[in-house]
């Protein structure tokens, strides 16, 4: 073997070794911030939680099929109590706090048909750095899935070095530009369906409330800079909201 071969191995034995490493590193840092939280104990879960109401059918472990059978009373689901929305923002401060970073708050908490909603933002500057869920049943809390992990420039798994982060505030669309590329795409997808006017500013993109004649029919996210618009297909029906 030359002494040229020999180096071009060692060099792609080295790449391999840090990027291994990195890995390791990557899992370890977000374990605890995506991992779900239980309330009332010290410890991180991270399986997540089938309501009592719902019906899991067959499909792989990873990926079941699950559909839906809550009945309308938001007090009880399929014959099971769940957690009043004041229960669910004590448990999402829990989460939050067991984060430390001090200067974090729960701006807003939803009640949906089938979570709780909640935006965690920044007390000083009023950005929003989190959207988490709260099981209905178990109270446990976690990151909601779409664009809080997959676009949050600021605190979402890709966060640092901005792998799919994107914007972060810089270059970010106005919230007026936002809200009238999430009205155009309302207009076709899901005609009848208006936004609100208002759009909250995450790091990295916008989530703003769909409304359907004048109340609370749901939300969206649009990217901060590329525009692009995910709709939030998973918490049914809208129940109720504080701020």
């Amino acid at each position: 073997m030359n002494t040229a071969l020999r180096i071009g191995l060692g060099i792609v034995a080295v790449v391999l070794l840090v990027l291994a490493s990195l890995g390791i590193g990557w899992a370890l840092w977000g374990r605890n911030l995506w991992a779900g939280w239980r309330p009332g104990t010290t410890e991180w879960n991270n399986v997540p939680v089938v309501p009592p109401c719902a019906s899991t059918l067959p499909g792989t472990s990873s990926n079941p099929t699950t559909t839906w059978a809550c009945e309308s009373d938001p007090g009880e689901y399929g014959g099971f109590d769940v957690l009043t929305i004041e229960q669910a923002r004590e448990a999402a401060e829990q989460y939050v706090d067991a984060l430390g970073y001090p200067d974090l708050e729960i701006a807003e908490v939803m009640e949906f048909e089938r979570n709780f909603y909640t935006i965690v933002e920044e007390s000083g500057t009023g950005i929003g750095v989190m959207e988490l869920l709260v099981d209905k049943w178990s109270g446990e809390v976690g990151p909601e899935m779409g664009p809080n992990m997959m676009w949050n420039a600021g605190y979402g798994m890709y966060s640092r070095g901005g792998m799919m982060g994107g914007a972060g505030g810089v270059n970010m669309l106005t919230p007026e530009e936002a809200l009238e590329i999430a009205q155009r795409w309302l207009d076709v997808n899901r005609p009848g369906v208006m936004v609100e006017e208002h759009a909250d500013p995450f790091y990295g993109y916008y989530t703003i409330h769909t409304l359907e004649d004048g109340e609370i029919a749901g939300m969206l996210s649009v990217h901060g800079s590329t525009g692009q618009v995910w709709y939030h297909t998973w918490h049914g029906a809208f129940v109720q909201m504080i701020e």
